[in-house]
């Protein structure tokens, strides 16, 4: 069972930028992607291949979805009692939406029951670190755009905006998966810093936080960024968008095989593992619009 590759969220709601011939789209996860492996960049963005779906990625799209929607909650609601009673009619909605998913949980799956346990786990260790009856978010779920000096548009979509009464902004992105080990921060923060650099190409402030929240292990990860750090942003961006049309022009996308493979749909076409690469679909240029955030179900953090 596969989800296929289709039109994005970001396609629904994105907007058109008028009298500009914009360069191309990018999104953090894709960034990523390219980052972590070209291939697989390729894969994802150019070929559109379909991805196997697993329990570990579902988890974080029904954990996120819950945490989205606790916040619609009366203050004094917003209990780790309500989270948990919230979990199977979310579960249930995206089952009806993908039925896809049901495949998951045969006889080579794991159990329902022991998977929806697992997801109260996570849940109720949001509690541990935050009191949603104290907060009051400005945004939830968020898409958000800008266009840079160089035509390049930034988008995706942030899990959760909180303003302070005198302006300051927090980013916060909920993660399912562990914190990374000490020495490895940079590339999680990457995700919210290119996040910063778009709230604060659109509203000319630049984020006072942000904040990772890991409910694999319970932990979160602040920074505190500067406008050296999203100006360093910008140009890492611009950078890897250059690489990436380098990598169009030439048909030469590597494989870059590291630990993330075991998180890999694609080992049946990819070289280091025994597959074979298929033919690049006929494009005479990148196309902007599909180089946005995935849709379906797949991983928002590492297992």
């Amino acid at each position: 069972m596969t989800i296929p590759a289709t039109d994005s969220p970001a396609e629904r709601v994105s907007t058109p930028v008028d009298g500009v011939e914009v360069l191309g789209a990018l999104s953090p996860s894709r960034a990523g992607d390219f980052m972590a492996c070209p291939l697989m960049y390729r894969f994802r963005t150019i070929d559109r291949l379909p991805e196997e779906p697993s329990p570990d990625a579902v988890r974080g799209t029904v954990v996120h979805k819950v945490l989205e929607d606790l916040f619609d909650l009366p203050a004094a609601g917003r209990t780790a009692e309500a989270a948990a009673d919230m979990l199977e009619p979310t579960w249930e909605a995206l089952l009806e939406a993908e039925p896809a998913l049901a495949a998951m949980f045969g006889d080579e799956g794991p159990d329902l029951t022991a998977w929806l346990s697992s997801c109260r786990t996570v849940l109720a260790r949001y509690f541990d670190l935050e009191d949603p009856r104290r907060l009051e978010p400005a945004e939830r779920e968020l898409y958000v755009e800008a266009l840079l000096d160089s035509r390049l548009l930034l988008r995706g979509f942030v899990d959760r905006v909180d303003v302070a009464p005198d302006g300051r902004i927090r980013i916060t992105d909920y993660k399912s998966g562990r914190s990374p080990a000490v020495g490895f921060e940079a590339k999680a923060l990457f995700q919210m810093k290119f996040y910063a650099l778009v709230i604060w190409r659109l509203r000319g402030v630049v984020p006072s936080v942000l904040q990772l929240v890991y409910l694999g292990n319970g932990e979160i990860l602040r920074y505190e960024p500067d406008e050296d750090d999203l100006r360093a942003t910008e140009r890492k961006v611009e950078a890897l968008w250059t690489a990436i049309q380098l990598a169009h022009e030439t048909g030469d996308w590597q494989p870059s095989p590291s630990r993330l493979c075991d998180w890999c749909s694609y080992h049946q076409f990819c070289p280091t593992k025994g597959g074979t690469v298929p033919p690049l679909p006929q494009r005479d240029a990148p196309d902007p619009s599909c180089d946005v955030e995935a849709d379906g179900i797949v991983p928002t953090s590492l297992p």
